[in-house]
């Protein structure tokens, strides 16, 4: 199977320019999606369990405000708890999962389909990052989007906004966005939920180099390299990195490279945004928050916001 041009294109800019990153969408061929799906269970990694608690409890509240037989696009493939949570709390008429991992993105698709054999299951194998044309079949329905696990915080800011400004062109106007933003907090519970003592974010990590050797011809060895994350206060974020342990040379589509001891490639950010950033990135986005829901130890919340028209006003 022939590498994926964009993938080829990301990771060979990337390992060239300093500081070396690569997007973290690449992280998620299927070994990645089944590792990430092995993380949101680690009890380091709150995220999860918090999110999953909140949408239970906002369940009633969500339903009330979108109303029924709406069409529920998820953009991800749709974990196997917080995914039923919604569509048994909101009664929708189909649901619309959209993933760029295409094994993934059926299987989960399937195993949904399976459980709800009342509800059409449309997936769409797509790059939401961009506008994405939906399936005919809910072009007349309501939308209610879904983006749960506060993966807008992997992008920089301005490509937030960029996403949320596709995802409402997605949807159109008057839909909803229900969406999850990780708050900040202590670093130590930070840096812990991507940095587990099972190592499975290791893992996670190190599959894109994995995935680089057997997509695109590369010879990186993978013993050479080391996860670590770390908080970044200036940029209220978590980076996870790929550490080099001594000097290397690879290969990555006959293209040389070489790396010395020290050296990262940066893969992952993971922003934190407070109340009143969370609600500037969505305004800045082009939709209006409605209502929101966090945990008693404000750990998390979960937005819920509409693609209204632009106020007349300045």
């Amino acid at each position: 199977m022939s590498a994926d041009p964009a993938f080829r294109a990301d990771v060979l800019a990337g390992l060239g320019r300093r500081p070396r990153a690569i997007p973290a969408r690449w992280f998620y061929d299927r070994q990645g999606s089944e590792l990430f799906e092995a993380i949101t269970g680690l009890p380091e990694y709150y995220p999860t369990r918090t999110e999953t608690a909140i949408l239970h409890a906002a369940g009633t509240a969500v339903a009330a405000a979108v109303g029924p037989a709406r069409a529920v696009v998820e953009f991800g493939s749709g974990s196997s708890t917080k995914t039923p949570i919604l569509l048994g709390a909101v009664a929708p008429s189909a649901y619309v999962p959209i993933d760029i991992s295409g094994d993934f993105l059926r299987s989960s698709s399937a195993a949904l389909a399976a459980a709800h054999p009342e509800l059409s299951v449309l997936p769409v194998e797509a790059d939401f990052t961009h506008a994405v044309t939906l399936p005919a079949e809910v072009t007349p329905l309501g939308k209610l989007g879904f983006f749960p696990g506060s993966t807008i915080g992997n992008l920089r800011p301005s490509e937030a906004v960029d996403l949320l400004r596709s995802m409402r062109d997605t949807l159109g106007q008057g839909a909803f966005l229900l969406i999850g933003m990780d708050r900040i907090k202590d670093t130590g519970r930070l840096v812990s939920a991507y940095d587990d003592a099972a190592g499975v974010t290791a893992a996670f990590n190190l599959n894109l180099l994995a995935r680089i050797n057997r997509e695109l011809a590369g010879t990186l060895p993978l013993d050479a390299f080391r996860h670590r994350a770390l908080w970044n206060e200036a940029e209220a974020r978590i980076e996870m990195h790929l550490e080099t342990t001594r000097d290397i040379a690879f290969q990555v589509e006959g293209q040389p490279f070489a790396m010395h001891a020290g050296e990262t490639i940066h893969t992952e950010n993971s922003h934190k945004y407070g109340d009143r950033d969370a609600r500037l990135l969505l305004a800045a986005g082009d939709w209006t928050p409605v209502a929101a829901w966090t945990d008693p130890d404000d750990l998390f919340a979960v937005y819920l916001a509409q693609a209204q028209p632009a106020p007349l006003a300045p």
